[in-house]
């Protein structure tokens, strides 16, 4: 289910998905098909995990990756779940085959 908020976002996030719904910044990304699928693999991974447990995992990795790399945005690109959405999110039928806890070969 799409949601359109424009007052949650940072300036440099145009999307969020917590499970079931997604979030946009604008309207005008409803067309926006890349974008959706990123965030519906995100879904699939909440589902998988269930909502609590990704959002720590998520959480924790972020801190992991600061210390890292040093940088928030270098940090948020390598977390597992999002290396896993970017990589995927221009095949469309990825998150209906997306095997099980998949994101863990992108630790």
């Amino acid at each position: 289910m799409l949601i359109i908020i424009e007052s949650i976002f940072p300036s440099n996030f145009n999307a969020l998905a917590i499970w079931p719904f997604i979030i946009l910044r604008h309207k005008e990304l409803k067309k926006d098909t890349v974008l959706l699928n990123h965030e519906r693999i995100h879904l699939k991974q909440q589902k998988e995990l269930l909502w609590i447990p990704f959002f720590i995992i998520y959480f924790v990795e972020f801190l992991a990756k600061i210390v890292i790399y040093k940088k928030s945005k270098l940090a948020y690109r390598n977390i597992s779940f999002e290396r896993e959405a970017y990589l995927h999110e221009r095949d469309f039928g990825y998150s209906d085959g997306k095997p099980m806890l998949s994101f863990i070969k992108y630790l």
